[in-house]
């Protein structure tokens, strides 16, 4: 019987309703499978509740991809629900912890043992009594990410059909992995569903039945997707504080359609502001070691001989991404390391940590730091998907990106991006940007080849037909439908 530890109480997300309708131009004749989706969803989930039960409401790609993929299934009339569990920092450290095992990356170094385990159940204990009073028999609850791996069984023991899903992964587990793959094994193996991104994540141990593969998407109608013109772009980012002054009004569409527009400025580290006109290489990402910002730095000051271009790596202000304790320390570590290189290559860096406040803001500084890009990066030592990458794809911009995790599945190489097969090779990275900074005709080539690929793969329409088949196939197999 786990302890209950003493928590705040479980936040609710609000969700908007986006009407699916929006897809029928982008789709043409295919809309009808969206209508067919559409249909069948509100057979099988009619009286029910679907809960989606994650960690943070900003931040990271989860989250992103709930606000949209929620807010079209409430559009086409199902009863959706978004909490967000709570937990203290002995919690977060150890959720942290068990994010980079299952990289089969050491983290901070410490262990998954029985006192991580115990701290664990607490935390879990707390958010699962509150749960257990909104969830009712016959909803359905989606777990997201080893977070909330703890409630399958009081979800279960509510009369809920529970759906795991694991956004994280490696596609060559070590020991580190495995290990942390035996310690939530047991909270994992009795959900109804088990949900991965590739099947190169899929664990060893678990009922192959139980196993679905849904690679994320994006929503092209977001603040972060949605089409910007130019003089938009340089509104928000001299609004924002990171580039010179341009533009006239710093608006963005938000989400229920209403206007928006961007009032905060971004914290950023520079000399000053980027110049207009100058090639821009960009990351964004959180601030996480397996991001590799610093490789990114090196890099670019070292190994990108074009001395009229930029680099600007941004990220969430970190004291706003509760469930990322390590944050604070990465950013502090990037900061030392722009502050060691020579002051030419220091003036051509800018590191932007972005406001969190309204994360439709947020977002739309990010469509627009892209936007100015001329080359997007997304460097990573190890990634489950990278969604920033299928972002800045659709915005027809050329990818240099690590040969790891989920980033494989979208761009092919020479094609749709460049694709480098040592993430630690700062030569080659250096080698692959100043190759698109110096062919401009190739770098637009592939950013149009990019925007192709996504738009046939990694939309949220198709997410959404996989969700209703998924749920639907669920009722079904338990008798429920």
């Amino acid at each position: 019987m786990m302890r209950a530890a003493a928590v705040a109480p479980l936040e609710h997300v609000p969700i908007f309703p986006s009407d699916p309708e929006r897809f029928r131009a982008l789709l043409g004749d295919r809309y009808v499978e969206v209508e067919a989706a559409i249909s069948t969803a509100r057979r099988a989930l009619a009286g029910r509740a679907v809960w989606h039960i994650n960690s943070t409401a900003t931040g990271g790609g989860v989250a992103e991809m709930l606000q949209s993929l929620l807010a079209y299934a409430r559009g086409a009339g199902a009863d959706m629900r978004w909490v967000v569990i709570e937990g203290d920092a002995e919690f977060f450290a150890i959720t942290k912890r068990i994010h980079n095992h299952l990289h089969d990356s050491p983290g901070d170094g410490g262990e998954l043992g029985e006192a991580e385990r115990a701290a664990y159940e607490r935390t879990l204990a707390a958010n699962a009594a509150e749960l257990s009073s909104l969830v009712r028999e016959g909803d359905i609850v989606y777990l997201h990410d080893p977070q909330t791996a703890g409630l399958t069984e009081a979800m279960q023991d509510r009369g809920a059909l529970v759906v795991w899903r694991c956004h994280v992964g490696v596609d060559r587990p070590g020991p580190i992995a495995r290990r942390c793959w035996d310690f939530l094994r047991g909270w994992v193996r009795s959900a109804d569903a088990i949900v991965f991104s590739r099947r190169e994540f899929a664990w060893t141990g678990l009922d192959p039945e139980r196993i679905w593969i849904v690679p994320p998407s994006i929503d092209a109608f977001s603040p972060k997707n949605q089409d910007m013109d130019p003089d938009s772009v340089d509104a928000i980012l001299a609004a924002a504080g990171i580039a010179q002054d341009g533009g006239t009004v710093p608006a963005f569409v938000r989400l229920d359609g209403s206007p928006g527009r961007v009032n905060r400025m971004a914290r950023v580290e520079q000399v000053a502001r980027i110049p207009r006109e100058v090639p821009l290489v960009a990351q964004v990402s959180r601030w996480d070691r397996l991001k590799d910002p610093i490789g990114v730095l090196r890099g670019f000051a070292d190994h990108c001989p074009v001395p009229d271009a930029h680099l600007v790596i941004a990220g969430p202000q970190v004291e706003k991404v509760s469930d990322d304790p390590e944050g604070a320390e990465v950013l502090a570590e990037v900061r030392v390391e722009r502050e060691s290189l020579p002051a030419e290559a220091r003036a051509r860096t800018h590191l932007a940590s972005l406001p969190m406040e309204d994360v439709e803001e947020n977002a739309a500084i990010v469509n627009a730091i892209q936007r100015r890009a001329s080359v997007v990066v997304q460097k990573s030592i190890a990634e489950g998907f990278g969604l920033t990458v299928a972002e800045a794809m659709w915005k027809a911009r050329p990818v240099v990106a690590s040969r790891v995790g989920g980033i494989r599945d979208q761009i092919v190489d020479g094609e749709s991006g460049v694709l480098l097969d040592d993430p630690s090779d700062l030569v080659g990275f250096g080698v692959a940007v100043t190759g698109l900074l110096r062919d401009p005709d190739r770098a637009h080539r592939i950013g149009e080849a990019a925007r192709q690929r996504v738009g046939e793969r990694f939309l949220g329409w198709r997410h959404l037909l996989q969700y209703v088949a998924l749920l639907s196939d669920l009722l079904a197999r338990k008798g429920r439908g």
